[in-house]
């Protein structure tokens, strides 16, 4: 199995080595998809649950009009259709933002390793309960959160998520998508979307350009939108070697929200 699948369970606490082997001995049937694919539908299968092994890839919903919104991104590692009740919602879609791999296992063998090793069903479960968790985030921030909050957050969380994988380098990480994948996200418009990066490299707090996210300032960064790592982690702290910390409310410093138009980097300040 994906070393990344176990590094994603391996959030929730360390696996022993009988467990790791065990994960590693499950079979699979990969398979290659191109970027800008849509999963095929037909593919799914109720005896069968698939696993991203590599590159990106998001839940997305569009409206009459065209309009798109990205409904969860999928990094390495990540179960798509964890459940049989998963298999492809006819309320959403998957698709591809890069050229990824996926690795389809056996429903029944998953489910015997749950049996067998305690700890890898924890496991599972955690990862259906922190995408639960991801999702309440993303509607908080939609909802509550200003552009500059919520693009703060959602570099927090993509930056948290892929240095708990081993994908940061030097506060470096590969994030393969286009700003229109971020805007789509964060429901707001990819001008708009410019604008909030633009601000954020002003300040020194991070760099999103040419499909690289590097973070100069993660404290600063998660106190200006009050991220807290604990719901990628199942409610738990997150392990000590990630460059994150739980902030303090009081020292949270928010914008100040502003009913008017956004037209210059300083006004994004105040939203």
């Amino acid at each position: 199995m994906s070393r990344m699948l176990i590094l994603q369970l391996e959030r929730f606490g360390r696996l022993s080595s009988e467990e790791k082997l065990a994960l590693t001995g499950a079979a699979s049937r990969p398979r290659y998809l191109g970027r800008r694919l849509e999963l095929p539908r037909e593919e799914g299968r109720r005896d069968l649950t698939n696993v991203l092994l590599a590159g990106f890839a998001c839940r997305y919903a569009v409206l009459p009009s065209g309009r798109r919104q990205i409904l969860a991104y999928l990094l390495p590692g990540d179960f798509f259709d964890r459940l049989a009740t998963d298999l492809f919602f006819s309320d959403h879609s998957i698709g591809t933002l890069s050229a990824v791999n996926v690795g389809s296992y056996a429903r029944e063998e998953l489910v015997c390793l749950g049996r067998r090793f305690p700890r890898i069903a924890r496991a599972f479960e955690l990862t259906g309960a922190v995408e639960q968790a991801t999702l309440r985030q993303w509607l908080l921030s939609v909802g509550h959160r200003h552009a500059l909050e919520r693009t703060a957050h959602l570099l927090c969380e993509l930056f948290t998520r892929l240095f708990s994988l081993g994908l940061v380098h030097d506060g470096v990480c590969e994030i393969p998508m286009r700003q229109t994948d971020v805007a789509d996200a964060l429901a707001i418009s990819p001008v708009h979307l410019n604008r909030v990066l633009m601000e954020i490299r002003r300040r020194k707090l991070a760099t999103f350009v040419d499909h690289q996210l590097l973070m100069e300032d993660f404290r600063a960064l998660q106190l200006l939108c009050g991220f807290e790592p604990q719901y990628l982690f199942g409610g738990s702290l997150p392990p000590d070697h990630l460059p994150i910390s739980v902030a303090d409310d009081r020292d949270i410093q928010r914008p100040v929200e502003s009913s008017g138009p956004i037209t210059s980097p300083a006004e994004l300040s105040r939203r």
